[in-house]
């Protein structure tokens, strides 16, 4: 009967730290954002999967909205070419650099507190035993943005992103 006190603890401890490693991770990816610091972000962040979500978000929505100002209601040649406009821009702008810079991470020494885009966890809770959503409010944005969160490896990396509509209708309008 003693091995059970200590088995009871031992799994208390691996499902408090199971419980508590996601938002190790949010602090982590926090902390590399604030500190500049590119290897930690793409280490937390599968940004090939983000960026894919992001290329089919903006894909939805130039092409379901008939009232968006890219066109609306594409034929299947002009979603395609919309597609390949949108990747090349996405590629290009969303990158551990270009969160950092939007940020303005990259300007200040690490020591010094930033604000950075004065984002904050609005909540964030698991999905499945394999899956965190994190919803963030921005300053100025009515609605979240939201992260997903997976377990890889035994370690939790970013690899979807939902940005709101106006946000993802700038993007369109830039591309």
């Amino acid at each position: 009967m003693r091995v059970r006190g200590p088995m009871l603890a031992t799994l208390a401890a691996v499902g408090f730290a199971y419980a508590a490693s996601p938002y190790i991770t949010l602090y982590r990816i926090g902390g590399a954002i604030r500190g500049g610091d590119t290897k930690t972000l793409e280490a937390l962040v599968d940004w090939s999967s983000v960026r894919e979500g992001i290329k089919e978000d903006i894909c939805d929505l130039v092409v379901e909205d008939p009232d968006s100002k890219a066109g609306g209601n594409l034929p299947p040649f002009g979603a395609s070419f919309m597609r390949g406009i949108a990747s090349s821009s996405i590629d290009q702008t969303v990158t551990p650099q270009a969160l950092l810079a939007a940020t303005g991470s990259h300007q200040q020494p690490p020591q010094k507190e930033l604000r950075g885009a004065d984002v904050h966890v609005r909540w964030a809770f698991f999905d499945g035993p394999t899956s965190f959503l994190v919803d963030l409010k921005a300053a100025g944005q009515a609605d979240p943005i939201r992260m997903e969160m997976t377990l890889h490896h035994g370690g939790w990396q970013i690899d979807r992103v939902w940005l709101p509509a106006d946000l993802l209708s700038a993007q369109g309008d830039r591309t």
